[in-house]
């Protein structure tokens, strides 16, 4: 699936990997202009609308967390959202640094 279908396919879920933001990048503005917290469950992603609520899920546990993508990214090939640590904590990927996951636009 294309980086902008899946504003328009609401029932398909982005397949790919997940990772986190560095713990540098806590108090720096995001794209929304507000500053990053690595508390809040936000998350950036490539093309959807700042202000989007996704459902992220780990296939592998059925970990889920809900997030809102607030900035930009990631700019690593093959992920496809960058989470704060808080939500990467909801789905036990602080260890492993990344995860596959399925990410389904939900409002």
């Amino acid at each position: 699936m294309s980086g902008c279908a899946l504003a328009d396919a609401k029932p398909d879920a982005q397949k790919g990997q997940a990772s986190y933001y560095s713990d540098r990048f806590q108090g720096a503005l995001t794209a929304s202009g507000t500053p990053f917290d690595q508390q809040a469950l936000t998350a950036a992603h490539p093309t959807l609308p700042l202000g989007t609520k996704v459902l992220v899920t780990r296939p592998d546990t059925g970990n889920t967390v809900k997030v809102v993508v607030n900035d930009r990214g990631p700019y690593v090939r093959g992920r496809i959202i960058d989470l704060s640590k808080r939500a990467a904590r909801k789905l036990n990927i602080i260890q492993r640094g990344v995860a596959q996951v399925t990410v389904r636009v939900i409002d």
